[in-house]
């Protein structure tokens, strides 16, 4: 494993890959127990959050795996402790951190410091996970996503938007995003997305 930080993470290759897994793990969720062990998983969840915790910990325990739930506002992430230390012991702790944080640069400490791999949750710049349950929806109901057309209505800036845009154009997608001319995609994820 490792981390996934932004939809970009993943080559056109991978994210089939991971949607094909996906959809098997759907159809037969006990059959696979990569988490058996069990190895914990650390949960931080800084957003409000009912599905986006439900999901994980069911998913990692289906998996085989522990959910660890840490209270970000109990740990003092940024504030009585730096990410980097929050980073350090949790690495030495847990097989996987997932975090659903504001900032993105937090999510790249995290990562950078802790040893293990770090899944984004959310952020205020991207929500990847968020994004591949949407492509297996899709796929599920569309067939293969090449060639189709997806379309974002409103804000541009969001983090769904720019998730929508990288990995829309990940799975060979057109991608039309929709908005007030102020709230436009950033420039940078627009890039990155007609790059790939």
């Amino acid at each position: 494993m490792r981390h996934f930080l932004r939809d970009d993470d993943l080559s056109p290759a991978e994210q089939a890959e991971v949607l094909d897994l996906a959809a098997a793990l759907k159809a037969a969720p006990y059959d696979s127990k990569p988490l058996a062990g069990p190895r914990s998983v650390a949960m931080i969840f800084d957003k409000p959050t009912l599905r986006t915790q439900t999901s994980f910990g069911a998913g990692i325990a289906e998996l085989g795996g522990n959910p660890m739930l840490v209270e970000g506002r109990l740990a003092g992430i940024g504030v009585r402790e730096s990410v980097e230390d929050v980073a350090r012991v949790l690495g030495r702790q847990v097989a996987v951190v997932v975090w659903r944080t504001f900032f993105q640069s937090d999510l790249d400490t995290m990562a950078a410091w802790a040893g293990v791999p770090v899944v984004n949750a959310l952020s205020d710049d991207f929500h990847p996970c968020q994004l591949l349950a949407d492509l297996l929806t899709i796929r599920e109901h569309k067939g293969e996503l090449k060639g189709l057309t997806l379309t974002f209505f409103g804000d541009g800036l969001s983090n769904m938007s720019h998730s929508y845009a990288l990995a829309g154009v990940t799975a060979g997608m057109h991608v039309r995003i929709a908005s007030p001319e102020a709230y436009a995609p950033r420039a940078d994820v627009v890039a990155d997305a007609d790059r790939i």
